[in-house]
């Protein structure tokens, strides 16, 4: 399995200028970022919760882990937890389970985006397995998936700031 066809295909038709870099196998977003020696700030992982028995997509940075409970208040839910893989497997068909971009509106899922990534210009992300990822700009990103931008992450423990 290669880039998720469904996302090159999408970016693509719009003209989006992209990178894709192929790594060596990595399952969780911390090692992407080792695996292509950039900062874990730098790397957005893509999270998949229930909010009120729905399945949302929240992207975040790498060396930041969700604030379930800041999420949810933030979107104006009133329980939310993160949903398992099982309930989540089939709504990625095209991507390795644990490996989905952070792309909500190919899926049929809303997307919220922490602040945290705002900063930056340039976004790097898990394109579908674990040995791909793609690297574009922060504002085509934003554009192609419109995320609500909500206050959510926290730095995870043992993660220093850079």
């Amino acid at each position: 399995m290669s880039v998720s066809a469904r996302l090159r295909e999408y970016l693509d038709q719009n003209n989006v200028k992209y990178v894709s870099i192929a790594h060596s196998k990595a399952y969780t977003a911390q090692e992407v970022a080792q695996s292509m020696h950039v900062k874990g700030k730098e790397i957005a992982k893509t999270v998949i919760l229930k909010v009120d028995d729905k399945p949302v997509m929240a992207v975040l940075p790498a060396s930041h882990k969700v604030n379930i409970d800041a999420l949810c208040r933030n979107i104006g839910g009133r329980e939310a937890r993160l949903a398992t893989e099982d309930e989540f497997r089939d709504l990625f068909n095209d991507c390795e389970i644990g490996a989905m971009p952070p792309f909500g509106n190919l899926y049929g899922l809303p997307v919220y985006m922490s602040e945290a990534l705002q900063d930056d210009e340039e976004i790097f992300f898990n394109a579908g397995t674990h040995t791909d990822a793609i690297k574009m700009r922060l504002s085509d990103y934003v554009n192609l998936v419109n995320p609500i931008v909500a206050r959510f992450a926290e730095q995870a423990a043992g993660q220093a700031v850079r």
